[in-house]
């Protein structure tokens, strides 16, 4: 006989006995089972079940007498580690070479970009030089960098009436603007302080999106809690999250064991979340704490292809296509480095010998004028895809919006109820089969009425939950909250 140990195990040791011990991890267990097989304490296998719950995506069901069943359908395995793994890999393969293009590009941009546009420009005054002394020379090399040579005068008026403070289209204020302010606040230009890189950096890759909060859908969760009196279910988890279902399970299984949770199943079977320790809370606090924002209200838009104004856009595509046109030329005319200093010296380029192919001036400029032109292209491509993933979760939640509304006030939950609710969160109708998608996440029960061949849906689990949430909020004691008068303090 094994020597007896009182003391209590921690979560994770207690589902590694339990993995040992259970013979069918796929059929239902309850606590004392799991007690039985593994020689565990009750609270032991409790707290281990718990974990193997949140570690294996196991399912929790409710009987009518109050008993918990525990049961994970993939057994001791998780076979989406691999797909979550392969996701994971995939989108920071994703964000490295986003950072790495990032990069490169700005650099480009800002360094080798400008650089070449200011070569270019001493070449064209080169040429034109060159162009001089032999002026009976009509080779097809003088047409190309003539037309070099309007180009560039293009975009040197373009630039004069997009940043010259007399001009009445300047994009940074000036002159022009500060004379506008007297036609009142509707006329005023607020004066753009973003730098010519972020700028440059919007133009190829997009605004750039906020940080993100790793701890987002755990806060929300939190304030959910303590703003409904430390009592909480699978749908106070969905709506602050959008999480469906299978998403929500798991997840209160973790809290749990982070928040000292432990759960309940009144009389009906629903089932419910208890963490009172988390009500403690200083005077000074009391009344702060706000019931968070649900996930159908912060459903994040779709931003602007570049979020720019429309003459820095303008410029940016312009200096790029200087240097494209100017690295033709450089073909054209054979512009290899070592026949610059020729340049200013009147010698004409149809004289020069061939030197190769010009690849400072001619192929590198060009590929990466070409790429760089490619990017913006292709994310106005990608767009609309985007923008149909985006009308789709809109739909999502709205169905989940009307779903939970109607189960918290116990109203029947009809197919063309939740087709009007998908149309105007999505501004489409659903599509063939959309519908029944969405409410199977949630854990619905199709019915068909015999007569009239109307769909209803029942979420029997939701409604359980929501009748046993009322019933104990109405029971929570407010002294749960109370952490009771100071008897020492270190700054007295």
């Amino acid at each position: 006989m094994s020597e007896f140990t009182p003391t209590s195990l921690d979560p994770p040791e207690a589902g590694r006995a339990l993995i040992a011990a259970l013979r069918d991890p796929r059929a239902p267990h309850t606590v004392a089972d799991g007690a039985a097989e593994s020689g565990l304490a009750l609270r032991d296998a409790e707290r281990g079940l718990t974990w193997l719950t949140q570690e294996y995506r196991g399912h929790l069901r409710a009987t009518e007498d109050g008993q918990l069943l525990y049961l994970f359908p993939t057994g001791f395995t998780q076979p989406w580690k691999t797909r979550d793994a392969v996701g994971r890999a995939v989108d920071a393969t994703l964000k490295a070479g986003t950072a790495v293009l990032r990069f490169v590009v700005r650099a480009w941009l800002m360094i080798v970009l400008l650089a070449y546009v200011a070569l270019f420009i001493a070449i064209l005054i080169g040429m034109t030089f060159a162009k001089q002394g032999d002026s009976n020379d009509n080779r097809r090399g003088g047409d190309v960098s003539g037309i070099g040579f309007v180009l560039f005068r293009v975009l040197a008026d373009a630039l004069f009436w997009t940043f010259h403070p007399f001009s009445p289209f300047n994009a940074y204020g000036g002159y022009g603007a500060r004379t506008m302010d007297y036609a009142g606040p509707r006329s005023r230009r607020k004066k753009d302080e973003t730098p010519f890189y972020e700028k440059v950096n919007r133009f190829f890759f997009g605004p750039t999106p906020p940080p993100e909060d790793a701890r987002v859908a755990e806060k929300a969760i939190l304030a959910q809690l303590r703003a409904q009196k430390g009592r909480i279910g699978l749908a106070d988890v969905m709506r602050v999250t959008g999480l469906p279902r299978s998403g929500a399970d798991p997840l209160m299984a973790k809290l749990m064991l982070d928040y000292d949770g432990d759960v309940s199943v009144s009389e009906d079977g629903g089932i419910t979340y208890h963490f009172e320790a988390m009500r403690k809370t200083a005077a000074a606090m009391e009344g702060i704490a706000q019931k968070p924002r649900a996930a159908w209200d912060q459903v994040p838009e779709l931003p602007p292809l570049t979020g720019n104004p429309f003459e820095t856009n303008v410029l940016i595509a312009g200096l790029n296509m200087f240097n494209m046109v100017m690295s033709l030329v450089a073909f054209d005319n054979n512009l290899t480095l070592a026949k610059l200093p020729f340049l200013f010296s009147r010698i004409p380029m149809s004289r020069l010998h061939y030197d190769g192919t010009p690849i400072v001036l001619g192929v590198i400029p060009l590929l990466f004028s070409l790429a760089i032109f490619l990017i913006p292209i292709g994310r106005a491509l990608w767009r609309p895809i985007r923008a149909a993933r985006m009308t789709r979760e809109k739909g999502r939640l709205g169905v989940m919006r009307e779903v939970l509304t109607r189960v918290e006030k116990h109203e029947e939950v009809t197919e063309g109820a939740l087709e009007r609710a998908f149309a105007k969160s999505a501004g489409r109708a659903p599509l063939p089969g959309e519908i029944s998608g969405h409410v199977a996440a949630l854990g619905a029960d199709v019915a068909v009425e015999g007569t009239t061949g109307a769909v209803r849906y029942r979420f029997a689990d939701l409604e359980t939950e929501a009748a046993a949430l009322e019933e104990e909020r109405l029971a929570a004691p407010e002294g749960e909250k109370k952490v009771g008068r100071v008897v020492f303090a270190s700054d007295d």
